[in-house]
């Protein structure tokens, strides 16, 4: 939670004690203030509280939450388990079907997919906690250190994964339980993609996204090689050579500009990066935030990177968004949960022009409208003080795969993320159709290691 005292850290700033913090600058807070504000966004359930909520589930037949999962786990199974004391066994149930479950139960918009259409929320607006009981049982089985599968017999046959984001991981884990060899290639440092470096800190605490990888790969036969690249370090030609099948799970890295006059001025940040520090940071009194911080976005990672600068100890944080609050791709509780750390969100505002001599002092925005579907700037602006701005207005493929057709600005598939090259299948934010949800990247993960399998065995 947020601490109440949010004044600045006068033994931290680097000002004598007569002056405030100005600027962008680190150590706002008290030490005290950045452990309690990056705390377990929802603490988990003990085993009392999960036995209580499970007895809220109505185990219902042709399940409505079930359909609603985009990995299609059997909620009422898992729930029963838990209800009658069988947590491992729930989790069993719920990785047979999203092996990042364990994750998903932490960041996925549950209110929007599962709790939404749950028969206690349609009757009672409140619906069972499902989100929570998946976490309090796939918790209890990795805390066992066991993994639940083993590798079928060798097949010979080797795939190169590209990109260990959520859409690799589970492709990866699923063609070595088939008794494929993978080997797993990634960017950057560490592996887990978006839910190592693109989630809010307190979402996934204590080191989970690499302890989830840790845990997956333990079923043996996959090899990890990170800080490589497609079209840096890796070729998709030398990857079909040397593999019997390639998949592309390597997210969406470009970043889209604003196309705003002042774009370039000092303190002018792209969301991903800020929240990337963030989640490789050692201490959080050492990340540099603004007093007043303007985030330009509607979607999860504006609400995280606005969340966050609050939690930093910034004294005003705005979201301003060019359509209305209905077309926000962020859920109606993350927008929530933005109100109530005090980040004010602006709607129908776009920006023109971002002001300052060197650095950024103010962004000037335009009342936008809508008509016949098209977004429109009024005459009419406004100015919000501003010393640091964050950007997230959506992401691109950073590069487009060689020779992979595109379907609008990412790689076309058919069926389960077969690309319009032989041998190459696709999944994640980086492949057309579905939504950008962690558990929707499971999903199209799994299916497209279904389909390899059943076509290297022919």
């Amino acid at each position: 939670m947020v601490t109440a005292n949010t004044k600045p850290n006068r033994e931290a700033s680097p000002l004598s004690n007569s002056q405030l913090t100005p600027g962008v600058v680190p150590g706002r807070l008290r030490a005290d203030a950045y452990r309690d504000n990056f705390s377990d966004k929802e603490p988990p359930l003990d085993a009392h509280e999960a036995a209580v909520a499970a007895d809220r589930c109505y185990f219902c037949y042709d399940a409505p939450c079930t359909t609603a999962c985009p990995t299609a786990i059997d909620i009422p199974m898992f729930i029963r388990e838990i209800a009658t004391g069988k947590p491992e066994a729930a989790a069993r149930t719920i990785f047979d079907q999203n092996i990042l479950g364990g994750m998903c139960a932490r960041v996925c918009p549950t209110e929007q997919l599962c709790e939404e259409v749950c028969v206690r929320e349609v009757a009672e607006g409140q619906p069972v906690e499902i989100g929570r009981l998946q976490r309090f049982a796939t918790d209890a089985l990795m805390a066992t250190g066991r993994h639940p599968y083993e590798r079928a017999a060798p097949t010979a046959k080797r795939v190169a994964v590209v990109g260990a984001g959520p859409a690799g991981l589970a492709c990866a884990h699923r063609l070595a339980m088939k008794g494929h060899d993978v080997v797993l290639f990634d960017a950057r440092e560490k592996p887990g993609g978006l839910n190592e470096y693109g989630i809010a800190t307190y979402k996934a605490v204590d080191g989970f996204a690499q302890k989830e990888v840790d845990w997956l790969t333990a079923i043996g036969g996959i090899t990890i090689e990170t800080g490589k690249a497609l079209g840096r370090e890796l070729s998709l030609a030398g990857l079909r050579a040397e593999h019997d099948a390639v998949f592309l799970g390597i997210g969406l890295a470009g970043v889209n500009a604003l196309r705003t006059e002042g774009e370039d001025k000092a303190h002018v940040h792209d969301a991903v990066d800020f929240i990337a520090d963030l989640r490789q940071a050692l201490d959080l009194s050492k990340i540099p935030v603004g007093r007043d911080v303007v985030v330009i976005g509607g979607g999860m990672t504006a609400v995280d990177a606005a969340v966050q600068s609050k939690l930093l100890g910034a004294e005003s944080v705005t979201i301003v968004y060019r359509r209305d609050r209905d077309h926000m791709s962020a859920s109606e509780a993350e927008q929530h949960h933005a109100a109530s750390k005090g980040v004010r969100i602006i709607t129908g505002a776009a920006p023109v022009r971002i002001i300052g001599n060197g650095a950024v002092r103010e962004v000037e925005f335009a009342y936008t409208r809508e008509e016949g579907g098209k977004l429109l700037l009024s005459g009419e602006t406004f100015r919000l003080r501003a010393d640091q701005v964050f950007k997230a207005i959506g992401q691109a493929l950073d590069g487009a795969p060689e020779g992979l057709e595109l379907s609008g600005r990412k790689i076309a598939v058919t069926g389960p993320g077969r690309t319009s090259m032989p041998g190459v299948w696709a999944g994640g934010d980086c492949a057309a159709g579905g939504d950008d949800l962690t558990v929707t990247a499971v999903a199209e993960g799994r299916d497209a290691a279904e389909d390899i399998h059943a076509s290297l065995i022919g």
